[in-house]
């Protein structure tokens, strides 16, 4: 069977990007989201580029439906090679806001599903002695974004998957951490800011960057292993 990665959180912009960077190298994808319509329509357009695709959807937030997700995807692809996540996350609030509610409301998306995930694909990586674990967020673990502070969960997935790095590195699993501080263009942030913008509302100013760039970026982590963590742009931690 060719190699497989599991794109976790399939929408416009970087998932779409990563789905078609590792097609290019020939993986089979399954596409996973909430919806089932968009997720068909790209694994058409893949398909129609000469990958193979499946569409998946599912709610990530169910923590009782990750077992059966995992059976799906594996009678999809077979065991994954690659898995990529980087849900959406909402409802961030500023810090002097910021109650126990909030955080339990964010925590099965930033954290508990994927603790999940790894645990139902990471045995066969290992038993095969190869694979990777990937992830894109926003750089509110990295950085304090007093306005952010629910990102909170975002950091706790950092230092999970920090920890699931030292301990899997030496038996041939990547573990890789992108932490985006710029607008993806084609994502539904970037329409949102476009949208507000044309309507004459103050926007987030950040610089803008292709998906296809940041999946590069992902590509080459995970091809390389020379690093486990990469932050775009350099600049905004001072690099």
């Amino acid at each position: 069977m060719p190699n497989s990665i599991a794109i976790f959180g399939a929408g416009p912009g970087l998932g779409q990007a990563v789905a078609r960077r590792y097609a290019l190298e020939g993986y089979a994808i399954a596409l996973i989201a909430r919806r089932q319509e968009p997720l068909e329509g790209l694994a058409a357009a893949l398909g129609r580029e000469g990958a193979t695709a499946h569409a998946i959807a599912a709610d990530l937030t169910d923590a009782e439906a990750i077992p059966g997700l995992a059976e799906q995807i594996r009678a999809a692809v077979g065991d994954l090679d690659v898995i990529y996540y980087s849900a959406p996350m909402r409802g961030n609030v500023p810090a002097t806001e910021l109650t126990s509610k909030n955080l339990r409301e964010l925590m099965p998306i930033s954290v508990y599903a994927l603790v999940d995930l790894v645990h139902a694909f990471l045995p066969q990586m290992l038993e095969r002695g190869h694979g990777a674990i990937l992830t894109a967020t926003g750089p509110s673990p990295l950085l304090p974004l007093p306005q952010l502070s629910a990102a909170a969960g975002l950091a706790t997935q950092r230092n999970y998957l920090q920890a699931l790095q030292a301990a899997v590195t030496e038996q041939g699993i990547f573990v890789g951490r992108l932490y985006i501080g710029a607008t993806i263009r084609h994502s539904a942030f970037h329409t949102q800011q476009e949208a507000a913008r044309a309507a004459g509302q103050p926007v987030i100013d950040l610089p803008l960057v292709d998906p296809e760039h940041l999946a590069d970026l992902l590509f080459d982590m995970q091809a390389q292993r020379a690093q486990h963590e990469a932050v775009y742009p350099a600049s905004l931690l001072g690099q």
